[in-house]
C-alpha cells in the first residue's frame, strides 16, 4: 500500500533574488515536508543563505513566493519560526538567564511560562549552573547552547539551523544532535543548513542541493542515494582475487596483510549480485560482500561538478 505524500510546512515557488549584478536565487522551488529534518546543502555562495533570509523575512524575494502551511508567507508567521544563524549574536555583558528571558518575551511568551521553559532547557543542556553568569564568561560551545535554547524556546513549528554544530566538541555535538531528533519527534520541522555531510547522513530525511543559485537536486535521502548507485559491490576476503570476466569490472583492489584483500567490483547490465558472488566463491574465501551505496558527500561533489561551467571544471580537474 502506497504511503500518502507528507504535507509540506513550507514551499518555495520559483523564488528569484538579485543583488546588483549578482543572481543569488534563480527560480528555486522546493517543498519541506512537515515533521522532517530537511538538509539545505550547497557550496559557499550557492544561494542557501539568501533563501533562508527570505524565509525568515529578513529580506524579500524579487519574484516567486514562499508558502507557510499553505498561506503566503507574512509577518504573522514570524512567531512560528525559530532561526539559529551561522553568525551568532548574543549580548556578551548580559546574564544567560536574563538574556533568554528577554528573547522569550520578545517572542510573546508570558514571563512565568518563559521562566519555566528556560529552567527546563538549561537543565536539559547542562547549563543550569551558568544561568547567572555573563555570556562572555561562557565557552564558545556553551554560548552556542544558549543560542540554541533561544531559537527553540518559543516552540516554533519550523526551526532553521545554519551550521548548528560549529564550535561544538563531539560530546556536545551529539547532545545537540539528539535534541534536534527529539524536536522533530515532538512535531517540529527542521531546516538544517550545513557543510558537514556526515551530519546530513545521520539526521536528514530529505535534502535539496543548491548550486550557482539554482536547485540541482532534491528528494528523500534514501531515494537520492539509490538514484546514484552504480551497481558496484565491495568485497573483502582471503586469497588471490583475479577478476577477468566479461560481466564484471574491478574498479579498485587493495592487498592487505595475511593474504587478505579488498575490492570494488562493478556489474555490467544484466548481471546479478548472485552471479558475482558465485564467481567469487569459486576463487577466494569471501568474508564480506555488500552493495556500495554512495555517500551524500560523494553525491554532493558529483552534482556540483556536473553543474559547473566547463571552464571551471577544467581548472578544478588540473
Amino acid at each position: 500500500m502506497a504511503h500518502p505524500t507528507p504535507r509540506s510546512i513550507l514551499e518555495a515557488r520559483d523564488v528569484r533574488k538579485q543583488y546588483a549584478a549578482h543572481t543569488a536565487l534563480d527560480g528555486v522551488s522546493l517543498a519541506v515536508p512537515e515533521r522532517s529534518i530537511f538538509g539545505l546543502l550547497g557550496p559557499n555562495g550557492a544561494g542557501k543563505t539568501s533563501l533562508i533570509r527570505i524565509i525568515t523575512q529578513i529580506t524579500g524575494a524579487d519574484s516567486g513566493e514562499i508558502l507557510f502551511q499553505g498561506e503566503r508567507l507574512n509577518p504573522s508567521h514570524i512567531g512560528q519560526i525559530g532561526y539559529l544563524p551561522e553568525e551568532r549574536g548574543l549580548y556578551k555583558k548580559m546574564k544567560v538567564g536574563e538574556q533568554l528571558l528577554y528573547l522569550a518575551q520578545l517572542r510573546g511568551l508570558p514571563r512565568a511560562e518563559a521562566v519555566q521553559r528556560i529552567k527546563h532547557w538549561l537543565d536539559r543542556l547542562e547549563l543550569k549552573l551558568w544561568a547567572q553568569k555573563n555570556v562572555e564568561d561562557l565557552s564558545k560551545g556553551m554560548q552556542q547552547k544558549v543560542q540554541f535554547i533561544a531559537t527553540v524556546l518559543h516552540q516554533p513549528k519550523l526551526i532553521i539551523l545554519d551550521e548548528p554544530f560549529s564550535g561544538f566538541d563531539p560530546i556536545n555535538a551529539n547532545l545537540i544532535k539528539d535534541e534536534i531528533l527529539q524536536l522533530r519527534d515532538e512535531g517540529a520541522t527542521i531546516i538544517f543548513s550545513t557543510h558537514r555531510m556526515e551530519s546530513v547522513e545521520e539526521l536528514c530525511d530529505n535534502i535539496a542541493l543548491i548550486n550557482r543559485a539554482r536547485k540541482v537536486l532534491d528528494g528523500p535521502v534514501s531515494q537520492i542515494k539509490n538514484q546514484f548507485k552504480t551497481n558496484t559491490y565491495e568485497v573483502e576476503g582471503q586469497g588471490r582475487l583475479l577478476v577477468v570476466h566479461p560481466d564484471f569490472e574491478v574498479v579498485e583492489q587493495k592487498e592487505r596483510e595475511n593474504d587478505h584483500f579488498y575490492a570494488r567490483i562493478q556489474l555490467h547490465a544484466g548481471t546479478t549480485p548472485n552471479d558475482l558472488l558465485r564467481f567469487l566463491i569459486s576463487q577466494v574465501q569471501v568474508q564480506a560482500f555488500r552493495e556500495r551505496i554512495p555517500s551524500i558527500n560523494e553525491i554532493f561533489i558529483q552534482r556540483v561538478r556536473e553543474t559547473m561551467p566547463e571552464s571551471l571544471t577544467e581548472v578544478t580537474a588540473r
